[in-house]
C-alpha cells in the first residue's frame, strides 16, 4: 500500500481499478484542519490530468503494472510503432497514449513501455534528452542578456526557448517534464 506521506512525483498509484501518475503534489496543513494532499494526477490509460485532493494518511493500492525496454521505430501518422528489445515483438501506440513524450521521441531511442492488465498504455521516458537543433536564428556578438533566448526549432520537431549562444547543429539537453532547454550537450 502507498501512503500520502510516500508520494513523489512519478510515483504510480493505482485509483478507481485506473493507474495514474503523480505528475504535482503539496502537503497542506491548515490551523483546526486536518492535514490534506493536493495532487494532479495523470491517467496511464488515456493521458488525462485531473487534479484530486486526499486526506493524510490515506492508502492506495499499489497498481499491478510492468515496464518493458522498447526501441521507437517510427511514427505513421498518429500512430507510434516501437519494437520490444526482448522478443523483437511490434508494438503500436496511439499519439494520445504516448501522453507528452511524443515530443522527444527520435528514431531508435530506448524508452520503456507502461503496461496495465497486459495493455500498453504509455511511454515513460527519461527525465531528460539529446536532441539537435536543426532550426534558430544565427548568435550575434553582445547577444548576453540572462534569463532571455531564442526559439530553437529540434529534430522532433517541437520549438524550445534556448541562450542566445546555441547555434543550428547543436546538440542541447531538454528537461521531458517541462519541455525547457538545461543545457548545451557535449
Amino acid at each position: 500500500m502507498i501512503d500520502t506521506a510516500d508520494f513523489s512525483k512519478g510515483k504510480k498509484l493505482g485509483i478507481e481499478n485506473k493507474i495514474f501518475e503523480i505528475v504535482d503534489f503539496q502537503h497542506n496543513k491548515t490551523a483546526m484542519r486536518k492535514a490534506v494532499v493536493w495532487t494532479k494526477l495523470k491517467n496511464l490509460s488515456d493521458g488525462s490530468v485531473i487534479e484530486r485532493t486526499f486526506k493524510a494518511g490515506e492508502k492506495f493500492p499499489e497498481p499491478d503494472y510492468e515496464e518493458r525496454e522498447v526501441q521507437f521505430l517510427y511514427k505513421s501518422g498518429d500512430t507510434f510503432t516501437f519494437m520490444s528489445n526482448d522478443t523483437f515483438e511490434q508494438i503500436e501506440l496511439r499519439k494520445e497514449q504516448t501522453g507528452d513524450t511524443w515530443k522527444f521521441l527520435t528514431e531508435n531511442q530506448t524508452v520503456k513501455i507502461v503496461f496495465f492488465e497486459e495493455k500498453p498504455i504509455g511511454v515513460d521516458m527519461a527525465a531528460s534528452v539529446i536532441l539537435k537543433v536543426i532550426e534558430t536564428d544565427p548568435s550575434f556578438k553582445g547577444d548576453t542578456v540572462s534569463g532571455s533566448g531564442k526559439p530553437a526549432k529540434l529534430e522532433t520537431g517541437i520549438t524550445v526557448s534556448v541562450p542566445f549562444f546555441i547555434n543550428e547543429g547543436e546538440l542541447v539537453k531538454i528537461d521531458t517534464r517541462t519541455e525547457k532547454y538545461i543545457e548545451r550537450a557535449k
